[in-house]
Protein backbone atom coordinates (compact mmCIF):
# COMPACT_ATOMS: atom_id res chain seq x y z
CA UNK A 1 0.00 0.00 0.00
CA UNK A 2 1.52 3.42 -0.91
CA UNK A 3 1.80 6.29 1.42
CA UNK A 4 -0.90 8.44 0.16
CA UNK A 5 -3.58 5.57 0.47
CA UNK A 6 -2.20 4.23 4.07
CA UNK A 7 -2.28 7.86 5.31
CA UNK A 8 -6.15 8.75 3.59
CA UNK A 9 -7.16 5.09 5.04
CA UNK A 10 -5.57 5.76 8.33
CA UNK A 11 -7.59 9.18 8.55
CA UNK A 12 -10.73 7.39 7.78
CA UNK A 13 -10.41 5.10 10.60
CA UNK A 14 -9.67 7.54 13.46
CA UNK A 15 -12.67 10.06 11.83
CA UNK A 16 -14.82 7.23 11.45
CA UNK A 17 -17.74 6.17 9.22
CA UNK A 18 -21.12 8.25 8.94
CA UNK A 19 -22.72 4.63 8.84
CA UNK A 20 -24.53 3.35 11.93
CA UNK A 21 -23.91 -0.52 10.86
CA UNK A 22 -19.83 -0.39 10.42
CA UNK A 23 -17.36 1.01 12.87
CA UNK A 24 -13.70 0.76 12.59
CA UNK A 25 -11.63 -0.63 14.72
CA UNK A 26 -10.37 0.95 17.50
CA UNK A 27 -6.60 2.23 17.48
CA UNK A 28 -4.15 0.22 20.17
CA UNK A 29 -2.13 1.90 22.00
CA UNK A 30 1.10 0.04 22.37
CA UNK A 31 3.47 0.91 25.78
CA UNK A 32 7.27 1.12 25.17
CA UNK A 33 9.44 -0.82 27.86
CA UNK A 34 12.98 -0.19 28.56
CA UNK A 35 15.48 -3.20 28.87
CA UNK A 36 15.19 -2.36 32.53
CA UNK A 37 11.68 -3.29 32.71
CA UNK A 38 11.86 -6.33 30.49
CA UNK A 39 13.07 -7.92 33.47
CA UNK A 40 10.12 -7.28 35.15
CA UNK A 41 7.04 -6.48 33.01
CA UNK A 42 4.15 -9.08 33.33
CA UNK A 43 3.24 -10.34 29.83
CA UNK A 44 -0.28 -10.38 28.41
CA UNK A 45 -2.72 -12.28 30.10
CA UNK A 46 -4.95 -12.32 27.29
CA UNK A 47 -4.50 -11.99 22.96
CA UNK A 48 -5.29 -8.44 21.69
CA UNK A 49 -8.72 -8.03 20.84
CA UNK A 50 -8.43 -4.86 18.73
CA UNK A 51 -6.61 -3.91 15.57
CA UNK A 52 -3.09 -2.39 15.25
CA UNK A 53 -3.94 -1.81 12.07
CA UNK A 54 -6.93 0.48 11.84
CA UNK A 55 -6.36 1.44 8.62
CA UNK A 56 -6.58 -2.19 6.94
CA UNK A 57 -10.16 -2.51 5.54
CA UNK A 58 -11.05 1.16 5.33
CA UNK A 59 -11.44 0.83 1.33
CA UNK A 60 -14.14 -1.68 2.26
CA UNK A 61 -15.82 0.35 4.62
CA UNK A 62 -15.67 3.14 2.37
CA UNK A 63 -17.55 1.34 -0.27
CA UNK A 64 -20.07 -0.24 2.53
CA UNK A 65 -21.31 3.07 3.39
CA UNK A 66 -22.03 4.73 0.28
CA UNK A 67 -23.33 1.29 -1.12
CA UNK A 68 -25.57 0.21 1.41
CA UNK A 69 -27.30 -3.12 1.06
CA UNK A 70 -26.13 -3.38 -2.63
CA UNK A 71 -22.25 -3.96 -0.98
CA UNK A 72 -22.45 -7.47 -0.28
CA UNK A 73 -23.57 -8.93 -3.45
CA UNK A 74 -20.66 -6.58 -5.18
CA UNK A 75 -18.22 -8.11 -2.72
CA UNK A 76 -19.20 -11.60 -3.09
CA UNK A 77 -18.83 -11.19 -6.65
CA UNK A 78 -15.09 -9.95 -7.08
CA UNK A 79 -13.65 -11.38 -4.28
CA UNK A 80 -12.67 -15.11 -3.58
CA UNK A 81 -14.01 -16.55 -0.77
CA UNK A 82 -15.07 -13.11 1.16
CA UNK A 83 -16.56 -14.79 4.20
CA UNK A 84 -13.14 -17.03 5.14
CA UNK A 85 -12.46 -16.83 8.73
CA UNK A 86 -8.91 -16.51 8.00
CA UNK A 87 -9.30 -14.06 5.94
CA UNK A 88 -7.06 -16.03 3.57
CA UNK A 89 -4.08 -16.01 5.48
CA UNK A 90 -2.19 -19.07 6.97
CA UNK A 91 -2.19 -18.28 10.65
CA UNK A 92 -5.05 -16.82 12.57
CA UNK A 93 -4.37 -13.25 13.76
CA UNK A 94 -4.66 -12.87 17.54
CA UNK A 95 -8.00 -11.42 17.49
CA UNK A 96 -9.54 -13.82 15.21
CA UNK A 97 -12.49 -15.81 16.97
CA UNK A 98 -12.62 -19.56 15.22
CA UNK A 99 -15.60 -21.30 16.27
CA UNK A 100 -14.59 -24.59 17.59
CA UNK A 101 -18.28 -26.32 18.26
CA UNK A 102 -21.55 -26.54 16.33
CA UNK A 103 -23.44 -24.85 19.08
CA UNK A 104 -21.11 -21.41 18.81
CA UNK A 105 -18.41 -21.36 20.46
CA UNK A 106 -15.06 -19.90 19.36
CA UNK A 107 -11.63 -19.86 20.46
CA UNK A 108 -8.70 -17.40 19.70
CA UNK A 109 -4.65 -17.92 18.30
CA UNK A 110 -3.15 -19.20 21.00
CA UNK A 111 -5.51 -18.81 23.99
CA UNK A 112 -5.00 -19.15 26.60
CA UNK A 113 -1.80 -16.92 26.11
CA UNK A 114 1.23 -18.80 27.01
CA UNK A 115 1.95 -15.69 29.27
CA UNK A 116 -0.90 -17.02 31.69
CA UNK A 117 1.00 -19.92 31.87
CA UNK A 118 2.83 -20.80 34.57
CA UNK A 119 6.57 -20.90 34.36
CA UNK A 120 8.56 -24.02 32.44
CA UNK A 121 9.92 -26.36 35.01
CA UNK A 122 12.96 -26.94 33.38
CA UNK A 123 14.88 -29.90 34.66
CA UNK A 124 18.76 -29.65 36.02
CA UNK A 125 21.24 -32.61 35.61
CA UNK A 126 23.73 -32.81 38.22
CA UNK A 127 27.21 -31.64 38.18
CA UNK A 128 29.52 -32.73 35.83
CA UNK A 129 26.79 -34.46 33.66
CA UNK A 130 26.38 -33.68 29.95
CA UNK A 131 23.40 -32.21 30.54
CA UNK A 132 24.21 -29.62 33.11
CA UNK A 133 24.01 -27.64 30.67
CA UNK A 134 20.61 -26.89 29.69
CA UNK A 135 21.42 -25.84 26.00
CA UNK A 136 23.29 -28.73 25.35
CA UNK A 137 21.26 -30.87 23.53
CA UNK A 138 23.20 -33.39 21.98
CA UNK A 139 22.09 -36.07 21.51
CA UNK A 140 24.91 -38.52 20.05
CA UNK A 141 27.12 -38.14 23.42
CA UNK A 142 24.07 -40.28 24.91
CA UNK A 143 22.59 -42.65 22.35
CA UNK A 144 24.23 -45.95 23.75
CA UNK A 145 22.47 -47.51 20.82
CA UNK A 146 25.39 -46.35 18.57
CA UNK A 147 28.36 -47.23 20.60
CA UNK A 148 30.99 -48.95 18.69
CA UNK A 149 28.64 -48.79 15.79
CA UNK A 150 31.33 -47.59 13.51
CA UNK A 151 30.75 -48.71 9.30
CA UNK A 152 34.80 -49.11 9.54
CA UNK A 153 34.80 -51.00 12.80
CA UNK A 154 31.85 -52.94 13.92
CA UNK A 155 31.86 -54.85 16.90
CA UNK A 156 35.29 -54.37 18.31
CA UNK A 157 35.12 -57.12 20.73
CA UNK A 158 33.84 -59.79 18.33
CA UNK A 159 36.93 -59.03 16.77
CA UNK A 160 39.04 -59.30 19.94
CA UNK A 161 37.44 -62.68 20.37
CA UNK A 162 37.97 -63.73 17.10
CA UNK A 163 41.88 -62.62 16.99
CA UNK A 164 41.95 -64.40 20.04
CA UNK A 165 42.17 -67.79 18.74
CA UNK A 166 44.35 -67.03 15.47
CA UNK A 167 48.06 -67.03 15.28
CA UNK A 168 49.45 -64.40 17.25
CA UNK A 169 53.00 -64.84 15.73
CA UNK A 170 51.25 -64.61 12.19
CA UNK A 171 51.97 -60.69 10.82
CA UNK A 172 48.75 -60.31 9.39
CA UNK A 173 47.23 -61.37 12.73
CA UNK A 174 49.47 -58.52 14.51
CA UNK A 175 48.76 -56.17 11.86
CA UNK A 176 44.73 -56.97 12.68
CA UNK A 177 45.90 -56.21 16.25
CA UNK A 178 47.07 -53.01 15.90
CA UNK A 179 44.51 -51.89 13.72
CA UNK A 180 41.93 -52.87 16.45
CA UNK A 181 43.76 -51.15 19.10
CA UNK A 182 44.16 -48.09 17.42
CA UNK A 183 40.31 -47.95 16.76
CA UNK A 184 38.08 -46.08 13.97
CA UNK A 185 40.57 -43.59 11.80
CA UNK A 186 37.85 -41.53 11.04
CA UNK A 187 36.04 -38.87 12.35
CA UNK A 188 39.72 -37.71 14.23
CA UNK A 189 37.47 -33.99 15.65
CA UNK A 190 38.97 -30.89 14.13
CA UNK A 191 40.46 -29.84 17.94
CA UNK A 192 38.12 -26.80 17.85
CA UNK A 193 39.51 -25.30 14.83
CA UNK A 194 36.29 -24.37 12.79
CA UNK A 195 36.25 -21.49 10.13
CA UNK A 196 35.64 -18.50 12.49
CA UNK A 197 39.15 -20.05 14.11
CA UNK A 198 39.57 -21.59 17.60
CA UNK A 199 36.87 -22.60 19.75
CA UNK A 200 37.57 -23.47 23.17
CA UNK A 201 34.17 -23.44 24.83
CA UNK A 202 33.87 -27.22 25.49
CA UNK A 203 36.90 -29.17 26.40
CA UNK A 204 35.47 -32.32 25.81
CA UNK A 205 34.94 -31.52 22.06
CA UNK A 206 31.55 -33.20 22.09
CA UNK A 207 29.25 -30.37 21.64
CA UNK A 208 29.88 -30.30 18.29
CA UNK A 209 29.67 -33.00 15.61
CA UNK A 210 32.95 -31.36 13.84
CA UNK A 211 34.87 -31.92 17.31
CA UNK A 212 33.84 -34.80 18.30
CA UNK A 213 36.02 -37.43 18.00
CA UNK A 214 35.65 -41.76 18.70
CA UNK A 215 37.68 -41.78 21.96
CA UNK A 216 36.25 -39.12 23.93
CA UNK A 217 32.37 -39.95 22.48
CA UNK A 218 32.84 -43.66 23.30
CA UNK A 219 34.25 -42.53 26.70
CA UNK A 220 31.08 -40.45 27.09
CA UNK A 221 28.78 -43.33 25.98
CA UNK A 222 30.37 -45.43 28.58
CA UNK A 223 28.86 -43.36 31.34
CA UNK A 224 25.45 -43.63 30.27
CA UNK A 225 24.73 -47.09 29.22
CA UNK A 226 21.57 -48.58 30.90
CA UNK A 227 22.15 -50.26 34.26
CA UNK A 228 18.34 -51.74 34.85
CA UNK A 229 16.74 -55.05 33.36
CA UNK A 230 12.80 -54.26 32.08
CA UNK A 231 10.57 -55.73 34.13
CA UNK A 232 7.98 -57.79 32.30
CA UNK A 233 4.33 -57.08 32.90
CA UNK A 234 2.92 -60.01 34.73
CA UNK A 235 5.53 -59.76 37.74
CA UNK A 236 2.65 -58.37 40.13
CA UNK A 237 0.08 -60.62 39.33
CA UNK A 238 2.94 -63.85 39.41
CA UNK A 239 1.60 -64.74 42.65
CA UNK A 240 -1.90 -65.10 41.24
CA UNK A 241 -0.50 -67.26 38.12
CA UNK A 242 1.23 -70.19 39.96
CA UNK A 243 -1.79 -70.39 42.28
CA UNK A 244 -4.13 -70.49 39.51
CA UNK A 245 -1.84 -73.29 37.76
CA UNK A 246 -1.70 -75.13 41.41
CA UNK A 247 -5.32 -75.44 41.91
CA UNK A 248 -5.74 -76.66 38.56
CA UNK A 249 -2.98 -79.10 38.59
CA UNK A 250 -1.18 -77.62 35.62
CA UNK A 251 2.14 -77.24 35.17
CA UNK A 252 3.25 -73.70 35.56
CA UNK A 253 4.61 -71.65 32.87
CA UNK A 254 7.47 -69.44 32.30
CA UNK A 255 5.71 -65.75 33.24
CA UNK A 256 2.07 -64.87 32.32
CA UNK A 257 0.03 -65.70 29.51
CA UNK A 258 -3.20 -65.27 28.10
CA UNK A 259 -4.93 -62.07 26.11
CA UNK A 260 -4.20 -59.61 28.99
CA UNK A 261 -0.16 -59.87 29.07
CA UNK A 262 -0.67 -59.81 24.63
CA UNK A 263 -0.84 -56.12 23.24
CA UNK A 264 -3.49 -55.12 21.12
CA UNK A 265 -1.28 -55.04 18.42
CA UNK A 266 -0.47 -59.02 18.52
CA UNK A 267 -3.73 -59.80 19.17
CA UNK A 268 -5.24 -58.80 15.63
CA UNK A 269 -5.85 -61.43 12.92
CA UNK A 270 -3.61 -60.70 9.68
CA UNK A 271 -4.66 -62.43 6.65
Amino acid sequence: MSAPMRRAGLLLAKAGSTSSTVAPPAVTTIKTVTIEESKTVQPAKAPLEESMMPWEGWFGRFLQDKMGDKYKPFRDFWTFRPDDVLNLEQNPRPNTKTQITEDGKTAMYRYPSPGSQDPVNLPTADKGHIREDPYNVTYYPTDTRRMNNDPALLSPEVEQLKLGFLDENDPRVAEAQSALQAGPGSSPGNKGMFATGKSDYDPTGLRATMSANHVDMQAELQKHLPNHLPTPEWVSKQDEIIAWHEERGLPVPVGGVGMTFIPKEGRVARW
